[in-house]
């Protein structure tokens, strides 16, 4: 069985000033990368014409390997795709990889200024060491509960038989329970992954999408959760497809939309060679019969996010033309918009060509792009799209100058995605390390957080082997709807190993494709494929998470904080509801700090080194009292009412 190991020996902590040497002995077997689904090389060429027929459980009876190009499996992303191109000998699996005995050396030093608080493993329970992947995540709250949480993410733990997992919180994120064994294993046939979570405000529900056998074949089913994401029934087949892939979702949850309720949900269509397609629902998720096409399967355009005007309901969906992959393939992005809740659709910006990020092209399929030579972390530039009140932000990944394989771009527009300024690099750093995958949230108030995955910090990285620090979450910050930005600084606790992946399932270079951030109440919610657990001495791919207040960065560190305390108390006038919180001395006199209580945020202003909140005529009852900005200084307080 799987034996966690959350010990600082398996990883860098950059908050505290220490040195330690760490000796640990033994054979730690090793990841290579969880991965691509295969391009079509000389040797892919040769298979095909050899029409090799397979029949393997989950996948079609009969299949002609012979196909694999002209449908498009060697373009999509989806673990089912990946199945196939190892079915039919045209890329291995994950495997592992013996390192030996290690020594590793722990720095521990003192940290600047970072956003987000206390990491944490959204993974509990145990998993075998063959499949052990959960990364790739969908990140959502319940905005009149942001206690509820729910990320839902690919898990191999029962491969081949189903690649679908979610975690739920009830308490803000401050624990996790994983659903196991997962619920979206039935149903809708195996289940294959790639996770959308979304939440549909009028039904008080959250709706978990993945790719379905169940669904036509492989296509994208729903299920649904009336309970803070802890138990789930099976809902619609979104759309019922033979060959659906990389599907995004979004729900229009603003009162004074005039779309209010509306579910929109995007894909690549591979039936018909790749098209563009949105879908959407007036029904509260129901029924999904309305479809439109926003792009052809020539050229072929990567649907990479969709989102909703937070303000005006105007929906965006953002793409990418991949320039027929690879390295060598100039990628330009997309923005599609509609005003009508997703009636009709206008290509409203096409950008200049930039160069792919990466390394070199992926080995077991040259259409992906690796981070890391020759087989680990494809990634083809993805990012996500934002929008609020007619200004439309989108950042992405690029590659930087000479050997400095990527860089975090933002750009945005003020005339609903007409126009878009130059880009701006977000990562500040001066070295030639990478930076990718990025996303983007923004909150209801209009600020912005941006996190990627970020190198600067190392230099080097080994897949899978836990002794060698590799890449950290960096994050940035606006609060002027992207006018301006604050500085980029860490937001992960620890620089992570780069994890491996040995499931032989699963494709060698797959770590995920996209971690889908989103703000709800008084935080941006982030969550991303971590490596610093081991598995027997393996560095491998959890799922953490975290969360940053909407407000402006850089506040009341948690050191400057002493307690935090909340109670209720019966009164001649009704019950009454005090919370306190004590800080150590007087100089953030003045300032202020959020104090959420079930879910809904108040500001307290500090006066000498105290902030006090007190509400009248509380219901009976259990109550949740938060400190909510700064966050992850102290665990929520439940208190009861009489």
């Amino acid at each position: 069985m799987k034996q966690k190991s959350t010990s600082q020996s398996a990883f860098f902590n950059l908050r505290v000033l220490i040195g330690l040497f760490v000796v640990l002995t033994g054979v730690c077997l090793a990841v290579i990368g969880f991965g691509t689904f295969s391009g079509l090389t000389a040797s892919s060429a040769k298979a095909q014409q050899a029409h090799k027929i397979i029949n393997v459980a989950g996948l079609p009876p009969g299949f002609d390997c012979a196909t694999i190009h002209d449908l498009g499996i060697d373009k999509q992303e989806n673990l089912r795709a990946g199945s196939i191109m190892i079915a039919c000998g045209e890329s291995p699996g994950g495997s592992a990889t013996s390192f030996g005995a290690f020594s590793q050396l722990l720095n521990i030093v003192t940290a600047p200024a970072a956003y987000g608080g206390t990491d944490v493993d959204i993974i509990t329970g145990t998993d075998s060491i063959s499949h052990p992947t959960q990364s790739e995540t969908y990140t959502n709250a319940n905005p009149d509960n942001p206690n509820q949480m729910v990320v839902t993410y690919n898990d191999s733990r029962t491969a081949s038989a189903n690649y679908s997992g979610a975690s739920y919180s009830s308490d803000g994120g401050t624990t996790w329970t994983r659903l196991n064994p997962s619920p979206f294993a039935s149903g809708h046939g195996t289940n294959f992954g790639d996770p959308v979570t979304l939440y549909n405000k009028p039904t008080s529900s959250f709706f978990a999408v993945f790719l379905a056998t169940g669904c036509g074949g492989q296509g994208i089913g729903a299920w649904k959760s009336t309970d803070g994401g802890v138990t789930w029934v099976v809902g619609a087949c979104i759309h019922s497809g033979s060959s659906d892939d990389r599907e995004s979702g979004v729900a229009d949850n603003n009162p004074s939309s005039p779309f209010f309720g509306r579910m929109y949900v995007s894909w690549n269509d591979f039936a018909v060679g790749g098209n563009l397609k949105v879908r959407y629902a007036t029904d509260n998720g129901a029924t999904w019969p309305n479809e439109r096409q926003l792009a052809p399967a020539s050229p072929f355009i990567r649907d990479t996010q969709v989102t909703v005007d937070k303000i005006t309901g105007d929906v965006y969906v953002a793409g990418m033309n991949e320039g027929g992959g690879g390295l060598a393939g100039p990628r330009a992005n997309k923005i599609y918009r509609s005003t009508d809740g997703g009636n009709t659709w206008t290509n409203t910006f096409t950008g200049a060509n930039f160069s792919a990020p990466g390394r070199a092209n992926c080995t077991a399929n040259s259409y992906f792009v690796c981070m890391y030579s020759p087989d680990t972390w494809r990634h083809m530039g993805w990012g996500e799209p934002a929008a609020y009140n007619g200004v439309v932000s989108y950042v992405y990944a690029q590659h930087g100058a000479g050997s400095d394989a990527g860089d975090v771009e933002y750009i945005r527009s003020t005339d609903k995605g007409v126009t878009f300024s130059a880009p701006l690099k977000l990562n500040t750093d001066t070295t030639t390390r990478a930076q990718w995958q990025p996303n983007l949230s923004v909150s209801d108030s209009g600020t912005l957080f941006s996190m990627w995955y970020d190198e600067r910090g190392t230099t080097t990285c080994s897949v899978g082997n836990p002794a060698v620090p590799c890449y950290q979450m960096f994050a940035r910050k606006s609060t002027d709807n992207g006018v301006t930005w604050l500085a980029d600084m860490a937001f992960s606790d620890v620089i992570s190993p780069l994890p491996g992946q040995p499931d032989p399932t699963v494709q060698p270079n797959y770590q995920g494709d996209y971690d889908y951030g989103t703000a709800v109440g008084t935080n941006h919610l982030s969550s991303w494929d971590d490596g610093r657990v081991t598995i027997s001495g393996q560095s491998q791919q959890d799922v953490f998470f975290d969360k940053e207040p909407t407000g402006a960065a850089g506040g009341i560190p948690c050191g400057d904080l002493v307690s935090f305390q909340a109670r209720c108390a019966s009164t001649v006038s009704g019950d009454r509801l005090r919370a306190k919180l004590t800080l150590t001395d007087t100089s953030h006199s003045g300032e202020q700090v959020t104090i959420t209580v079930d879910g809904n945020p108040n500001s307290v202003t500090i006066n000498g080194n105290l902030a006090k909140l007190q509400i009248n005529n509380e219901p009976p009852g259990q109550h949740t009292v938060e400190l909510t900005d700064p966050a992850g200084c102290f665990a929520p307080v439940i208190t009861s009412c009489p």
